[in-house]
Order: structure tokens, then C-alpha cells, then sequence
């Protein structure tokens, strides 16, 4: 299968063509860079570089796969909105890949892992794994919360993401990899694992978002105010 992947939803703007088949994943074609904004002016340019790094035509795509968080709420609309354009276009399959397991699978096959993903305001969004099983669902967790739980996991778990360096002080020696975001070819891998009917292409939100609509339209008049 070959495929190409995209992330923009973290500190890395993605697009990478993989092949991947039984004897595991192999890179064709590859443009990464960090990035907090201004994804959405460079992630087209970077999946055509990918592609003819990889000397071939977007049409010889078997299937697009995308982040979906969760991040930054522009960043992973940004690559959400181009992989599913793109994949319409080509009328291929789009499935969605977690940014946290997708970070737990850069820590290697059948690691323990915390994976850490910095929401500011106190917090992280962390996923738990033991081996290959999930500890329990993706989780928005106060950083005392998370730091509870990373002693339980033993003392050979990794630490993986952008918020993996706030838990230094009970790391005690464990592997701390605080990657930007997932590896291209851990993303890959998941990727041609997902099944399109379930994996879906769609925004994973464990936090409501700081903004909030408006009480009223532009011009509208306010309400009476009311005698205390």
C-alpha cells in the first residue's frame, strides 16, 4: 500500500509518502518541519515535494491518513481539511490517526508508554499504553493526575511528546522523548492499520475550546437590563 500522511496538529507541519506492505514501512518521500503556525500556507507545497520525492503522481495513492488530535484546534483543522480534499479529489480513502497513539507508536512496538501532549492551562492530553494495549482512553488530565500515574507504569515506560519534559521529576530515570509530534513512519503504520469504516476522519477534542459564540449577532440589540 502506498500512502501519504499529514500532520498539523502539534509543533510539526507533515506530509509523507510511505510504502508499506509485510516487510514494514518504508519512506518514499518526506517534508517535515517544525511549525506552529502558518500550516495551511505550506502543507500543499510540502505534499507535492513529498510526492515527487517519491516519483510519483498523488493519483498513485492507495490512501490518505491525517491527525486528528488532539492538538491546536487551526492546526489540525488545517490538515484535516486538506486530507479530506484530497482525498476526494482522488476518490481515495481518508482515515484518522490520534496524535496520541500515534506518539505512543514513536516510542517503539510493544513499548510502555506515557504519551504527553502539553495543553497549557495546568494540563496535558495523555494516553496511557501497556505493551500493545491502551491503558485506558485519551484523557485531558491535570498534571498532578498524570504524574500519579506514570510510577505505575514500571520502570522501563517511555515518556513521549511535548509534554513529556513537565514530568521530569518523576521520570526517575525512565526515557523521556519530548518529540514535537508523531514520526512520520509510526504515523504510517497506523495509518494502513486503520480501517476507514471506523478510523474516521474527524476532530478528537478532549477540552472545550477556550473561545465561546457570542450572546448576541453583530448590531443586535442587548437586552433589557434587568433592576437588581
Amino acid at each position: 500500500m502506498k500512502l501519504m500522511v499529514v500532520d498539523t496538529a502539534l509543533g510539526l507541519c507533515t506530509a509523507g509518502v510511505f510504502e508499506v506492505d509485510g516487510a514494514g514501512v518504508r519512506r518514499l518521500g518526506l517534508r517535515s518541519e517544525p511549525m506552529v503556525k502558518g500550516h495551511s500556507e505550506r502543507i500543499a507545497g510540502y505534499a507535492r515535494e513529498a510526492a515527487a520525492q517519491a516519483g510519483l503522481a498523488f493519483a498513485d495513492l492507495d490512501r490518505i491518513g491525517v491527525t486528528v488530535g488532539p492538538g491546536s484546534f487551526t492546526g489540525l483543522r488545517v490538515g484535516l481539511a486538506f486530507a479530506q480534499g484530497l482525498a476526494a479529489a482522488l476518490d481515495r480513502p481518508v482515515v484518522g490517526v490520534s496524535a496520541l497513539d500515534a506518539l505512543a507508536a514513536s516510542a517503539g512496538e510493544g513499548a510502555t508508554v506515557a504519551a504527553l501532549i502539553d495543553a497549557r492551562r495546568g494540563q496535558v492530553y495523555a494516553r496511557f499504553w501497556r505493551g500493545a494495549a491502551p491503558d485506558g482512553p485519551a484523557e485531558a488530565l491535570s498534571i498532578d493526575a498524570a504524574a500519579a500515574r506514570i510510577p505505575s507504569l514500571g520502570r522501563d515506560a517511555v515518556l513521549v511528546g511535548s509534554g513529556a519534559a513537565l514530568f521530569t521529576d518523576v521520570a526517575a530515570g525512565r526515557t523521556v522523548l519530548t518529540l514535537e509530534g508523531p514520526a512520520p513512519e509510526a504515523l504510517a503504520r497506523l495509518a494502513a492499520l486503520a480501517d476507514p469504516a471506523s478510523a474516521l476522519a474527524r476532530p478528537l477534542y478532549l477540552r472545550a475550546p477556550d473561545a465561546t459564540p457570542p450572546t448576541r449577532l453583530p448590531g443586535q440589540a442587548r437586552g433589557p437590563v434587568r433592576a437588581p
